[in-house]
């Protein structure tokens, strides 16, 4: 499952925009800014910290991450085997600034995760950590956690090491120009070596019949009017090899907690008998027939998205990945703790500058990998995550929500009135008595803008819709269904679902 951030690029202040969603923060229990002492804590953290027990700065490390970022939690260098791979992935030590039990371990469990707002990011950490004396940034020395997975040559893991050391990353790269790279066939060893086991990995998820939610990231762009746009974007291809490298690691690192009976895993149930048929029938409705050889896995690997069918069918496949939750290791029963999407055991362990479990993760392994008990702080600390990233990740999807939902009333507040071609996501409840009946959902095709509707059409219909109302105080944009394309989403023919 990979992580998804909001992104907003904007070479300019956005006025009352920027306003209304400095504003829109008040409505969710979201951070405040750090305080003195908090900042003072950072500061002598970064001043105080010893060298670690080893030194890996002669490896050429490299980053991957969107080009903006600048809490870069994660490097890696790759090597080819005669028998298989070699991965060297360094998590930044976060664990060695923020000790248990102090100021910065209490204000990080009060925040959770890092929230990415369009406008702006609400951090884990004081930025003299998030961004600077944590961060694997390029040319600078940085203490990390070094996990050096080795693979065989089909991709599987062989053995797992892990040490603290010390490293120094050659080179920050971004998604865009690694995957120009890789097209026009001038990228370097690492990224082509990247690709390779990128590829491997995600063979073997499928042996695994694991499953990814392929969806469509959203972005806020300025056009050169300074007239404010969504756009939908697709994942490149590198950066499913970059989180495949991130869920090896969090597999290594669930399978040593394991078998030492201590830790805390990410959690998911496998879909039930009835969650499968309704989106088998679902499926066969909209066009696109599930082959009962197949995994559901396999089978949205097989969709296209750029159909209109294919992306109602992997909107609605977001009701199998349902459920995920945190559970700490307390004698279960290995099966009762599986990560169902990726069909194995699973933690989170490699983003510890954005999101508090990863600390924790990472030194109950470090512990565990040198013999080492688990200091009671750490016993305590691994009962209460939990809730706490519970909470955290609730006020930050819900404050995402409303903060996309804020721009698209915005972008399109000038519009009303206008038609739109959309596909139906969800169809709109007929009145019943005295109610106007629920309003159904549609993706507009031409903008990347979710609204709610009201018309007879049914899920994966091409439909004219009218824009009625955008409102950004309400943060909500509505449709009328004005008439139904003749063709179907998921063919020539004509459309008999609507």
């Amino acid at each position: 499952m990979v992580d998804r951030r909001i992104k907003f690029q904007r070479p300019q202040t956005v006025g009352s925009l920027e306003k209304m969603l400095h504003e829109l923060e008040n409505d969710f229990a979201l951070p405040e800014e750090f305080s003195a002492p908090v900042l003072a804590a950072a500061e002598e953290s970064l001043a105080c910290l010893a060298a670690p027990p080893a030194d890996h700065t002669h490896l050429p490390f490299f980053t991957l991450d969107p080009a903006s970022s600048t809490d870069l939690d994660q490097a890696m260098y790759l090597e080819k085997l005669s028998d298989g791979f070699l991965v060297h992935y360094a998590i930044a030590d976060v664990p060695a600034l923020v000790p248990l039990g102090s100021l910065l371990d209490e204000v990080t469990r009060q925040r959770g995760q890092t929230i990415y707002l369009p406008h702006r990011r609400i951090s884990l950490h004081p930025p003299s950590i998030s961004e600077y004396g944590g961060s694997l940034l390029p040319d600078a020395t940085r203490r990390a956690f070094i996990w050096q997975l080795e693979l065989r040559a089909d991709g599987e893991l062989r053995s797992v090491r892990l040490e603290r050391s010390l490293i120094r990353s050659r080179a920050k790269l971004n998604y865009p120009q690694a995957q120009q790279e890789l097209d026009a066939g001038t990228a370097s060893e690492q990224l082509q070596l990247l690709r390779q086991i990128g590829l491997l990995r995600i063979a073997a998820e499928q042996r695994r019949q694991g499953a990814s939610l392929n969806l469509p990231d959203q972005e806020v762009v300025q056009d050169s009017h300074g007239n404010y746009q969504l756009v939908s974007r697709m994942p490149l291809p590198i950066e499913d090899y970059n989180a495949q490298i991130s869920l090896l690691t969090g597999m290594a690192a669930a399978q040593l907690m394991l078998e030492a009976g201590v830790g805390i895993l990410r959690t998911m149930p496998q879909p039930g008998p009835k969650e499968l048929a309704e989106f088998r029938a679902q499926a066969q409705t909209l066009g696109h027939q599930w082959d009962e050889r197949l995994s559901y896995g396999e089978f949205l690997r097989t969709l296209d998205i750029s159909k209109p069918a294919e992306l109602v069918l992997m909107h609605r496949a977001a009701a199998l990945f349902r459920g995920a939750d945190y559970q700490v290791i307390n004698g279960q029963a290995p099966q009762e703790l599986t990560q169902a999407a990726l069909a194995t055991h699973y933690t989170h362990a490699t983003a510890p500058l954005r999101r508090l479990v990863d600390r924790f993760v990472l030194l109950t392994c470090q512990l565990i990998v040198t013999a080492q008990p688990i200091p009671q702080l750490l016993h305590e600390a691994l009962q209460l995550l939990p809730q706490l990233m519970r909470s955290s990740s609730t006020e930050a999807a819900q404050a995402g929500k409303a903060s996309l939902d804020l721009i698209e009333a915005w972008v399109l507040q000038h519009r009303v009135g206008e038609e739109f071609q959309a596909v139906v996501l969800r169809a709109a409840s007929a009145a019943d008595g005295d109610t106007a009946g629920r309003p159904g959902s549609v993706q507009l095709l031409d903008e990347a803008v979710t609204g709610t509707f009201h018309g007879s059409a049914q899920p994966a219909c091409l439909v004219r819709v009218k824009l009625v109302r955008a409102d950004p105080v309400s943060r909500s944009c509505h449709f009328e269904q004005l008439a139904v394309e003749v063709t179907s989403p998921a063919s020539d023919e004509k459309n008999q679902l609507c």
